[in-house]
């Protein structure tokens, strides 16, 4: 696992203390946890953090991070550790690495793990926490980049309510509504599992409506707003669907991961879904073409040009 002898570590230094503010360690500061850890500094918490990029934690340091230069350093460091990493593998590798959490964690402390990944590879993980006496929730956020910032995000969490109280001050920070969806490890990323297949699902319906709208001879400017004034404007098709005209500068949710979440929501379905496993066979097409670093809502562009492509064809 890389380390960040870039930066300056906290290693032989006293860490800050607050008899008041329980040091709060965050692994993946990315642009989700990187805002994230930003508010949580910002309301005057310690924070000790880590990333696998460097780069990615200076503007952060200066906001009054402490740079660690493991995982397991920042659990050493803290007592309750948030994590928000890519996937299954990552979260693997920042826990079970010789560096890594669980070599750091003990009875104080508890792991609230924001990724979205496979509930049952978080289940293995919250078993081995309880083996050294921590604890750990799942609780992943419907939100992006703007609620993030913002601190409106909606956490879903699922495991211990006992060890859901003693975080939620943390993650009222973070977000304007914690859901408790029971006690079993793995309930909110089942729960976030659904949202983010729904996501999908809206997407495609988004851009097959826009077929039928452009046979007619309707532009897309004028689609997305008569679309958007109706009342089929959901709260997520508000601030994505214009994406579908300009990308944003900077990609709120990349079609890689929408196509990974979906793959995840499918799996843990237990059958096939089949509006689903359409939406996955257009996310691979796109991955495929070497469009899933770009903002998820191309997959709404793609299934609209699917009628210029296919008349096209028969011209």
């Amino acid at each position: 696992m890389s380390t960040q002898s870039e930066l300056p570590s906290s290693v032989g230094r006293p860490a800050p203390r607050s008899t008041h503010r329980p040091a709060i360690g965050f692994i993946g500061l990315g642009a989700m946890g990187g805002r994230m850890a930003a508010r949580l500094l910002a309301a005057g918490h310690p924070v000790f953090g880590w990333n696998r990029s460097v780069r990615k934690v200076r503007p952060l340091v200066a906001q009054g991070l402490v740079a660690c230069a493991s995982p397991r350093e920042v659990a050493e460091r803290a007592d309750v550790v948030l994590s928000m990493v890519w996937d299954s593998d990552a979260l693997r590798a920042v826990t079970e690495a010789p560096d890594g959490l669980l070599a750091g964690l003990t009875p104080r402390h508890v792991l609230v793990d924001l990724s979205t990944v496979e509930p049952q590879v978080s289940r293995d993980i919250a078993k081995r926490l309880q083996s050294k006496g921590a604890q750990m929730l799942d609780c992943p956020v419907s939100g992006s980049l703007d609620a993030a910032q913002a601190g409106t995000l909606v956490l879903l969490a699922g495991g211990s309510s006992s060890a859901l109280e003693r975080v939620r001050p943390f993650l009222e920070v973070l977000g304007r509504q914690v859901v408790h969806l029971g006690e079993s490890h793995g309930a909110g990323l089942i729960m976030k599992l659904a949202i983010n297949l729904q996501v999908a699902l809206q997407s495609v319906a988004w851009g097959e409506a826009m077929i039928v709208a452009e046979s007619a001879g309707i532009t897309r400017d004028a689609a997305s707003e008569a679309m958007l004034a109706s009342v089929i404007a959901s709260p997520m098709l508000r601030y994505r669907a214009p994406f579908m005209l300009a990308e944003p500068a900077e990609v709120w949710a990349s079609a890689a991961q929408l196509r990974k979440d979906v793959h995840y929501a499918l799996e843990a379905a237990g059958h096939p879904l089949d509006a689903g496993a359409h939406a996955q066979r257009l996310l691979d097409d796109l991955c495929a073409a070497g469009d899933g670093d770009r903002e998820a809502a191309v997959l709404m562009r793609h299934v609209a040009d699917r009628s210029h492509a296919r008349s096209g064809d028969q011209s």
